[in-house]
């Protein structure tokens, strides 16, 4: 389920178990469903701060604006873990 932020200033949504998803102004997350009905968040959503889509599952992002997104691998360092010793 995605939130999406309609305020022009950064938000901090209380999720259950004590958990904060942190969004910027216009910006989208996504929350299990089972969050949706926590009395915080419901409040949120009923002040016209937040609003859910009720449904895409889709693949996690905490953005949609996709260039901003890096391209590319995992990086470019060794993929194993190699303990030197001796002279260096």
């Amino acid at each position: 389920m995605n939130i999406t932020n309609k305020t022009n200033r950064p938000i901090s949504v209380p999720l259950p178990g004590g958990k904060k998803l942190f969004l910027g102004p216009g910006k989208t997350g996504q929350i299990v469903p089972k969050s949706a009905t926590h009395p915080p968040l419901v409040k949120l959503v009923e002040a016209g701060d937040l609003e859910t889509d009720e449904g895409g599952h889709g693949k996690a992002s905490a953005t949609t604006d996709s260039s901003k997104r890096k391209a590319g691998g995992q990086g470019s360092g060794q993929s194993t873990n190699i303990r030197r010793t001796g002279d260096r």
